[in-house]
């Protein structure tokens, strides 16, 4: 397979708005955290207790996604450089190594889009069971 400088370079737009999606999601669960915290602290309520764990393993997931999404971009970089410097094999094991990390944190991804679902859910049980007091 032939690869050129050009090609590791496809996956930098890619990697830069998947970053982008991941910082405002992380930013979005801060949000969350910070007002699920004070709401605790005003009033001890347990269902809050499970979407702060809930929201603590998703801000992990997270924190992977984009530590192998920088991963990725740096071996773009890596492949970028070592295709400029006229080392073929290393070019294209570090792409290789570069679209397996992208694969990855995709994947978390895939898993933490999966999870978000559970903290809605607990809201929703939440809601029904007052209903059913009610």
């Amino acid at each position: 397979m032939n690869i050129t400088l050009t090609t590791p370079g496809l996956l930098f737009p890619a990697v830069s708005l998947l970053m982008l999606a991941y910082t405002n999601r992380f930013l979005t669960l801060a949000t969350i955290i910070r007002s699920l915290h004070d709401r605790y602290h005003a009033n001890r309520d347990e269902n809050l207790l499970g979407q702060i764990a809930n929201l603590r393993y998703r801000v992990y997931l997270i924190r992977s996604m984009q530590i192998y999404g920088v991963l990725s971009l740096i071996f773009c970089v890596v492949s970028m450089f070592s295709l400029f410097a006229g080392w073929v094999a290393g070019g294209q094991w570090s792409f290789a190594i570069a679209m397996i990390l992208m694969i990855v944190s995709l994947g978390i991804s895939l898993r933490e889009l999966q999870i978000s679902g559970g903290a809605l859910d607990l809201l929703l049980r939440d809601m029904e069971e007052h209903e059913k007091l009610v």
